[in-house]
């Protein structure tokens, strides 16, 4: 079971911020052979929502409201430790995010840059594909909405 933490940047401890920049790089430019730049000045504007297990980082997404990275609410960085994938974090930690946006922003319509390979995880969490398939940082995306 996850224990599921969300934190604006300013809340978060050096410790955790530390935690969640070292996942981001283990997952998206190490695991997925990606070069990009993935400290934007972006994440002073996120909620952070962050999952545990064992006092240990595992699951992790950030938020933002609507306007702030497009024009509905939206959910970003979304990961899970790769060790930790069979057990539906994935699923979890969408949930939660899902919840946060709904009770932190009265929002229900939310948009997300999916990787095209993963359609069908945001398909279960009630996402539809918007539009044609992209390329970002060179993976295949598609924009995905909730509503």
């Amino acid at each position: 079971m996850l224990n599921i933490i969300t934190k604006t940047f300013k809340e978060l401890s050096i410790d955790e911020l530390y935690a969640i920049l070292q996942l981001r790089s283990e997952v998206f430019v190490v695991e997925q052979d990606c070069v990009y730049q993935d400290i934007d000045f972006k994440d002073q504007n996120a909620l952070h929502v962050m999952g545990f297990k064992n006092d240990q980082l595992v699951a992790y997404t950030r938020l933002f409201k609507p306007n702030d990275y497009f024009e509905y609410a939206s959910i970003g960085r979304v990961l899970v430790k790769a060790g930790e994938r069979h057990l539906n974090y994935g699923y979890d930690i969408m949930k939660a995010s899902i919840r946060v946006i709904e009770e932190t922003y009265s929002e229900t319509k939310i948009k997300i840059s999916a990787q095209t390979y993963l359609k069908r995880f945001y398909n279960n969490l009630g996402f539809v594909e918007v539009g044609e398939e992209y390329l970002e940082d060179g993976i295949p995306h598609i924009e995905m909405l909730k509503t």
